[in-house]
């Protein structure tokens, strides 16, 4: 309660009937007489009455009971004791988040010492030579120094390079934790038309001619790598149709149909994974690859099998759920609305390289991963540590190429297994915790996160 609260006079409510206002009087008195913390002198006198008097009726009388004799104190009345002000508990105050970088040395890396280094480095020159603003300024002097080295370095003068003119800074959580989620992702290949058939009748879209992208960062810096994806209703900015509203608007949405595959599960597992290669009816096989996103947030269809009592946490894997859409034909249409967020597709050549990640560049299987790019800055060699699910430890330096609408936090990253049916058995299946340091060039420090 507020000091005011507890001062706020009483007022006698003019527009009461006159039997209620009358009966109002005694009860004020009362009321005063409780509400009064000191003791005064009150004079004997006779009775008396007291008259109540409004403009608009005639005068009314009330009896007052005379007030008992005294000897210069009044006797307390029978009043009950005031009920106790609830006393306001202040809330407890989070710590602040910690810091995210703890400086490390190189033993403290598991394997660093074994690491084949000459996996990585050509992907480490090629990241180099694309580096723009704040990286290109840190990174430049070092990226020169590497390209002298040529791509085909061995392995004991790469690591020779990178301790001399890098640091390794270990990743902490705001919770001052040291593991988060690392999981894995791959490019799968499906069958595919460029013709529309009783069987190839899902799909695969272009970039919408009314999708709108704005780039907050450019009105905003505060909002780098910040897009704010809709579409146009009027005057206003709209959010773009959510996944199970694009597929309610097959063949009426202003977007180019690239091709047409024949299998929808498979269509949605690649859609998670960012891109894929399609095999065509003649033998010939195309890649497509991500070119654009609904705006829409990804949510997990395995969090949401889990929440339905449809599969438990340890049969969720991309495995699992494959299974449970192709026995629940008729609830993939649910499945699919579970995560509203779309990937539309730009046709590639399938030319035995990896697909382009974030960055621009050809992702290298078992050495790229995607990360959080408000954590991590594209291009920046990070330094991975975990436990596959039979127990085998892999610990190698990765390079952060891309992204994913799932890669939120810290220490969090998705592994780049590779093409095809194998590498989908591994990352379907990986959900491990991990430890991940960056490697920053020295005299720096890596940027802040926010």
């Amino acid at each position: 309660m507020t000091p005011a609260s507890r001062t706020r006079p009483l007022h006698l409510p003019l527009h009461l009937p006159l039997s209620r206002l009358l009966l109002s009087v005694p009860a004020l008195l009362l009321l005063g007489a409780c509400s009064t913390t000191p003791s005064v002198n009150v004079p004997s006198a006779p009775a008396t009455t007291a008259t109540a008097t409004a403009s608009a009726t005639p005068p009314v009388t009330a009896s007052v009971p005379a007030a008992e004799p005294t000897t210069g104190t009044t006797a307390p009345l029978n009043c009950p004791p005031p009920a106790a002000a609830p006393v306001c508990q202040p809330e407890p105050q989070k710590p602040p988040p910690a810091a995210p970088w703890r400086a490390a040395e190189w033993e403290a890396l598991p394997g660093w010492q074994s690491d084949d280094l000459s996996q990585m480095w050509p992907a480490l020159l090629a990241s180099c030579r694309v580096l723009k603003g704040d990286m290109q300024k840190a990174w430049g002097t070092s990226c020169t120094a590497a390209a002298q080295l040529g791509p085909t370095a061995s392995t004991a003068n790469i690591r020779e390079f990178l301790q001399a003119n890098l640091a390794p800074w270990q990743l902490i959580n705001a919770d001052a934790s040291e593991t988060g989620l690392i999981t894995g992702y791959y490019e799968p290949l499906i069958r595919g038309s460029r013709t529309a058939t009783s069987k190839y009748a899902t799909p695969v879209l272009g970039v919408p001619d009314d999708l709108i992208v704005v780039d907050l960062g450019e009105l905003y810096p505060e909002l780098k790598n910040m897009r704010l994806r809709g579409r146009i209703e009027g005057r206003k900015l709209v959010p773009y149709w959510t996944s199970a509203e694009l597929d309610a608007k097959t063949g009426t949405l202003p977007a180019k149909t690239l091709l047409w595959t024949d299998d929808l599960v498979e269509y949605v597992f690649l859609q998670i994974q960012g891109s894929g290669q399609v095999q065509l009816e003649d033998g010939s096989r195309v890649r497509i690859a991500y070119a654009d996103q609904n705006g829409h947030p990804f949510k997990s269809i395995a969090r949401w099998l889990i929440n339905q009592g449809e599969l438990t946490v340890d049969k969720a894997s991309m495995q699992g759920i494959q299974a449970w859409a192709r026995n629940n034909p008729k609830r993939i249409p649910e499945l699919i609305a579970a995560n509203p967020s779309y990937v539309f597709f730009r046709e590639e050549a399938a030319n035995g390289e990896g697909p382009k990640g974030a960055q621009g560049l050809p992702l290298t299987a078992g050495r790229s991963i995607a990360v959080d790019p408000r954590s991590i800055a594209m291009g920046t060699p990070v330094f991975l540590a975990f436990n596959t699910l039979d127990g085998k430890p892999v610990q190698r330096l990765m390079l952060a190429q891309d992204t994913g609408g799932a890669i939120r936090g810290r220490i969090r990253a998705d592994f780049y297994w590779g093409f095809g049916a194998e590498a989908g058995a591994i990352a379907g299946r990986m959900r491990q915790q991990g430890r991940m340091w960056v490697l920053w060039p020295r005299g720096s420090q890596p940027p802040a996160i926010p």
